[in-house]
């Protein structure tokens, strides 16, 4: 792994694990705080509806004192009568009202369920098998007080879930009381979770969107760290490549000079040597050896053969005369050497060139010029040099045989010489476009932005 990606890693590492606790500790916290909430909530609520219900009971409980009062044991049939009247007439709201029953738990009075009244409902049982009546006369001989229970909403005739206040009146053998039906409240307290819920989720996709804000900051950060240390390390490729070509050619230049100082002057000697021995064989009149002459022979090949490599190592009329001279007397060359026709065209404003540039489109222009002998068989081949406000370019086409350009790319033991032609411009902040088909000749064309003048 790249030293950026495990900075990157560590960077993110820290950040994620710690978003993911503090979710896991929010999310704990509210819904711990939900939970109280919702605990107190209904406390509240039913807080309320208990001293809501006291206060019915207790209104009741007063409507019937003057009549209760009056008796000392069970009342005469009439005001009996009379004071289930005025409980049933009691009523408050859809679905509150009073509910009578004698202490063996007969109905009495039911103004919601009028064919209750007088079943005996002792052993009445809810869903879950609770005896309901025997419960609530329990609560009501203990002295009164709150119950929970299911029982029928008049409103919806569905069971719900209900708060009873039963009180005794023991001289009369009654069980009276009321309720108030809770389903009302476990709507709202469900409303509520649902709201904390949608708090809780509201908060996470916080969380997770700073996570995703953190994370792209970093992989952003990172990617800039990436591309700028892309661009240094490309500087330092580019520069290395023009010290790397620059040392080649000053090695280039080093023995082009000691073949031409050195190997070149000894050969000149040699054969002024044994050109003198001949002349002076021939002013006696003497036979000249056979051998004499044909080393004489091979020493002009030799001298011939190292004045040449020492032009093509480094050709003085490139560092004399400059490119514009240098790439006519290639063209020259090539032709004189193969037969083909060069038609060379030069601007006049490509003589001011740095050495490097000079180097590499004078490289170029040999390498090209190589590849077109060895494999092009062309007729005629143009090679030109055009400067102006928009850059420089050098361009060698052919009227040979082309080639796939694609097929020469893949295979890594061809093309070769294309690669350095590419290697060496792009060292100097160019490139290099190359354009062949099979059949219709090759182009190479090398392109430098604006040219800079040398100094």
């Amino acid at each position: 792994m790249r030293l950026q990606s495990k900075l990157i890693l560590l960077a993110a590492l820290p950040l994620v694990l710690s978003l993911v606790l503090i979710a896991v500790a929010v999310r704990h916290q509210e819904r711990s705080l939900a939970a109280r909430e919702h605990e107190l909530v209904e406390q509240a609520y039913m807080a309320a509806r208990e001293a809501e219900l006291r206060h019915y009971v207790d209104l009741a409980r007063g409507a019937l004192a003057p009549l209760y009062d009056k008796f000392d044991g069970e009342p005469d049939p009439a005001t009996r009568a009379e004071a289930l009247r005025l409980l049933a007439s009691l009523e408050f709201g859809a679905d509150g009202y009073f509910f009578v029953y004698d202490l063996d738990g007969r109905s009495l009075m039911h103004p919601r369920q009028p064919e209750l009244v007088g079943t005996d409902l002792w052993n009445l049982r809810d869903d879950q098998g609770v005896p309901t009546i025997q419960h609530l006369i329990a609560k009501a001989r203990a002295g009164g007080g709150f119950i929970r229970y299911q029982w029928r909403k008049p409103s919806t005739d569905q069971r719900a879930a209900k708060l009873g206040y039963v009180i005794a009146l023991p001289k009369w053998g009654w069980m009276i009381g009321t309720g108030l039906y809770l389903d009302d409240i476990e709507g709202t307290l469900q409303a509520l979770d649902r709201q904390v819920v949608s708090h809780i989720e509201a908060t996470m996709w916080w969380i997770a969107g700073i996570a995703a804000l953190g994370i792209g900051l970093i992989s952003a950060s990172g990617l800039w760290l990436n591309l700028s240390e892309h661009r240094v390390a490309d500087a330092k490729l580019r520069l290395l490549a023009r010290q790397v070509v620059r040392s080649q050619e000053d090695e280039r230049a080093h023995l082009a000079r000691e073949l031409h100082d050195g190997t070149s002057q000894t050969l000149v000697s040699a054969k002024l040597l044994i050109e003198s021995a001949v002349d002076g064989l021939e002013r006696r009149q003497e036979p000249v050896p056979a051998g004499l002459q044909t080393a004489l022979l091979r020493l002009n090949d030799s001298l011939t053969e190292v004045r040449r490599i020492s032009h093509r190592l480094r050709p003085a009329m490139l560092d004399t005369l400059g490119l514009p001279a240098a790439l006519e007397q290639l063209g020259r060359e090539f032709g004189e050497a193969g037969g083909t026709r060069v038609v060379v065209a030069v601007d006049d404003g490509a003589e001011q060139l740095p050495d490097d540039v000079k180097t590499v489109l004078f490289r170029v222009a040999q390498e090209a010029l190589t590849n077109i002998g060895k494999h092009s068989a062309a007729r005629e081949v143009r090679l030109s040099l055009h400067a102006d406000a928009e850059g420089l370019r050098l361009a060698i086409a052919d009227d040979g045989r082309g080639f796939d350009l694609d097929a020469v790319q893949l295979d890594p033991k061809r093309g070769i010489g294309l690669r350095n032609m590419r290697e060496r411009v792009e060292a100097i902040g160019g490139g290099l476009v190359v354009v062949s088909t099979p059949g219709e000749g090759t182009l190479v064309e090398a392109r430098l932005g604006a040219p800079v003048a040398a100094g």
